[in-house]
């Protein structure tokens, strides 16, 4: 088997290992969330960043277009000058807790993704964001790392390929932007 069968296959394995029924728990959790006027805070490191301004993307551009009931969602440490500037004064591993000090607040929902489900800024993240009081998402993969163990809902993904899981964390991103676009009933 050549490379791109063998990553071909590799996708497929780890997209049929995504549980569907978590991915439903997070989009009604997402619904309650958007009903009740709370956000929803999104983050990822290092190659999962990327997933999470899908996400965010999904959810702004797509979900909210000419919508009454619309997301209040937020992308941290999403490469805005602004956090590029705070990356130089606070150490990596508190760059989301700060970010979330100031607007997260009890009942929020704060989706965390990481390949290897063990980076420190998604596990204070996760941390920060249990004790006070926020609902706690983490999409994780490879030996499902100690973010699963953090999160309420954990959506994992089994691959031991850092990219093929980052490649099924779009998709699972995409079920849940897709399912708001197209058949959320508000």
């Amino acid at each position: 088997m050549n490379f791109p069968e063998r990553y071909k296959a590799d996708i497929v394995s780890a997209v049929e290992s995504i549980d569907i029924e978590e991915v439903i728990e997070v989009i009604e959790l997402f619904k309650q969330t958007r009903a009740r006027g709370g956000r929803i805070f999104v983050c990822g490191s290092t190659g999962s960043a990327s997933a999470a301004s899908k996400l965010l993307s999904d959810m702004l551009m797509r979900s909210n277009f000419d919508q009454a009931a619309r997301f209040r969602i937020l992308a941290l440490g999403d490469g805005s000058p602004e956090s590029e500037s705070e990356r130089e004064h606070i150490s990596k591993d508190r760059l989301f807790i700060e970010q979330l000090k100031n607007f997260a607040e009890p009942g929020d929902v704060v989706v965390a993704i990481n390949a290897s489900s063990n980076a420190p800024c998604i596990l204070r993240a996760l941390e920060y964001s249990a004790s006070i009081g926020c609902r706690t998402v983490a999409l994780t993969g490879l030996d499902d790392g100690k973010a699963s163990t953090l999160a309420d809902i954990t959506i994992h993904v089994g691959s031991t390929q850092a990219g093929t899981v980052e490649d099924a964390h779009g998709i699972i991103c995409h079920m849940i932007g897709s399912y708001f676009l197209e058949f959320d009933e508000r």
